[in-house]
Parts: C-alpha cells; sequence; structure tokens
C-alpha cells in the first residue's frame, strides 16, 4: 500500500485543489482529509458519512462542588487563571481556559477535582462518488489535531485494507506543525505545493526541511507558476540545488476558480472552455504515478 501525503507552507496554495483532482483520477484508493483544524475537502467531494467517532484528544479539570470548601488552593495554583470564585456561584473551572494540566487536582486538599476527558472532535468515515473517506473535524478553540490526525489516518488505513486499495491520498494541512509532521510519518511521497511568490518560496524551503527530517521523498508542485515567472525560476533553481524533482507546474486559470465555486474537482468540472489548468493536473499526476512505484 502506497501513500501520497499533499502539503504546503502556507494556506491557500492550491493543495485541496489538486487533491481534489487526485482523487478524481487515482484508481483503488482511499482518500484522507487530514487538515482537521479547518477541513475542507468535503466542499469537492460532498462525502456522504457511514460512521462518526467521538475523539477525545485531551484532559480538563472538573470540580466536585460538593467537596469543595472554598479555600482558593486551586485558584493560586492555576497559572493559566482557569479558576476563579465569583459571589453568586464561588469557584468554577472556566473550561475554555483549561489547560489540562492536572495541578489543581494534585494541590486540592479536598480532592474536589478531578482530570476528566471531553469530547474534543470527530472522525468520520464516508463514502464519495470518488471512493471511500476518512476525515474529522476538531472542535473550536481544542488541541491535540496532531492525534486526530493519527487518527484519520488510522481510519485510512484500515479502510484502505478492507477494500483493498493500493493508495492512500493525504490532504494535509497547511505549515510545519503537528498536523503535518502527523501527516507525513511513513508516506512514501510528500507532494509540495508552493506558489511563485516570496513567502511561496520562503515556505517551501521551510516545510522542505521538515519533510527530509522525517526521510520521506519530496516532489514539488509550482501553482499559478506564470505570474511571476522570475520568482518561478527561483523556485526551479532551489530545487535543482537540493535534487528536489518538480512533478509539475500549473498555470494560472480561472477555470479552477468557476470549479470551486461550483464544488466541483477542476478535472471533472465541465466548461465551455478547454481547461490548461486540468490537463496540467492529469498529466502532474501520471508523473505521481511513476515517482510513487519507484
Amino acid at each position: 500500500m502506497r501513500q501520497l501525503t499533499v502539503i504546503s507552507g502556507k494556506g491557500g496554495t492550491g493543495k485541496t485543489t489538486l487533491v481534489g483532482s487526485f482523487a478524481v483520477l487515482a484508481e483503488n484508493k482511499v482518500i484522507a482529509d487530514c487538515d482537521v483544524d479547518a477541513p475542507d475537502l468535503h466542499l469537492l467531494l460532498h462525502p456522504e458519512i457511514l460512521t462518526k467517532q467521538e475523539f477525545k484528544g485531551v484532559k480538563i479539570a472538573v470540580m466536585d462542588k460538593t467537596l469543595c470548601t472554598e479555600c482558593g488552593t486551586c485558584e493560586e495554583t492555576c497559572r493559566f487563571n482557569a479558576i476563579a470564585s465569583t459571589e453568586e456561584s464561588g469557584y468554577a473551572v472556566n473550561q475554555a481556559r483549561c489547560e489540562g494540566c492536572g495541578a489543581c487536582v494534585f494541590m486540592c486538599p479536598q480532592e474536589a477535582l478531578t482530570l476528566q476527558e471531553r469530547v474534543s472532535g470527530y472522525a468520520f468515515i464516508s463514502k464519495t462518488k470518488y471512493g471511500a473517506m476518512a476525515h474529522a473535524q476538531l472542535n473550536v478553540a481544542e488541541e491535540a489535531s496532531g492525534k486526530l490526525v493519527t487518527l484519520v489516518r488510522e481510519n485510512a488505513r484500515q479502510t484502505a485494507e478492507k477494500e483493498g486499495c493500493e493508495l492512500i491520498l493525504i490532504d494535509g494541512a497547511p505549515g510545519i506543525g503537528c498536523p503535518v509532521i502527523a501527516s507525513l510519518g511513513g508516506v512514501d511521497l510528500a507532494l509540495i505545493v508552493t506558489e511563485p511568490t516570496q513567502s511561496g518560496l520562503h515556505d517551501l524551503k521551510r516545510i522542505l526541511s521538515v519533510v527530509e527530517h522525517f526521510s520521506v521523498k519530496p516532489s514539488v508542485c509550482i501553482n499559478k507558476y506564470d505570474i511571476n515567472e522570475e520568482v518561478t525560476g527561483e523556485i526551479e533553481a532551489f530545487c535543482r540545488e537540493k535534487g528536489t524533482e518538480i512533478a509539475g507546474k500549473i498555470l494560472y486559470d480561472d477555470t479552477i476558480t468557476k470549479a470551486m465555486v461550483a464544488g466541483v474537482p477542476v478535472v471533472a468540472f465541465e466548461s465551455e472552455l478547454k481547461s490548461t489548468a486540468a490537463e496540467e493536473i492529469t498529466l502532474m499526476w501520471h508523473r505521481i504515478e511513476r515517482i510513487i512505484q519507484q
């Protein structure tokens, strides 16, 4: 079983747009949306949810008011100002502020505080027009997104084994944080999507260093390469210097915008005009297939 993760050093480079098209073009695969903080692949693939699973990623302090003597030790102990007293109700835990460190639980002389798991989000297994899909949604202001990504990938792996699929196509999160790292471990190829701007080049260098750290084979896609061909040349020179293959370049094409508005992957979008970008994406996918099989 092969695994391809599509990532980017910053948001808005077209990563999910590519994954949506790859989902149309690839055969015998399972799709995984590992951008659990702000998932949007469902806007293109329109999954029908088959199973929903609670994700308990963090613990928070819970107070038993029947045991609390209002001594104030917990408030003094908490460095996150998550416990405070009011005239109406006395001491209480502000769940939005609690970091689940457990210091208040350890210090409370009455043992009135305990750490309890809470639901931090949900993981889903769905079916789409283009195959099975594993995805998730982290609740607002929750943490442990890396753990939820790991759960999504495990669901995708189990689904792929069950259905006899040969490829897991992963839409990773932007940036270089925990969800990106969780999306990269053990994959066969990381396709880094960048754009011809100085910030795009800077973030490409950052994410490439992360990919190399985890010994994952990298490849690069330059999206909208024709809007600044000078910087495109800088990116190509950088990739040559690093020995990183450029899987493809996509020119600016407003057909992509129309496809996104319609909620359809660009390679499946029916337009009165021939889409050059769709052709380039299709050619790039065939190159990636060859690379990932090497």
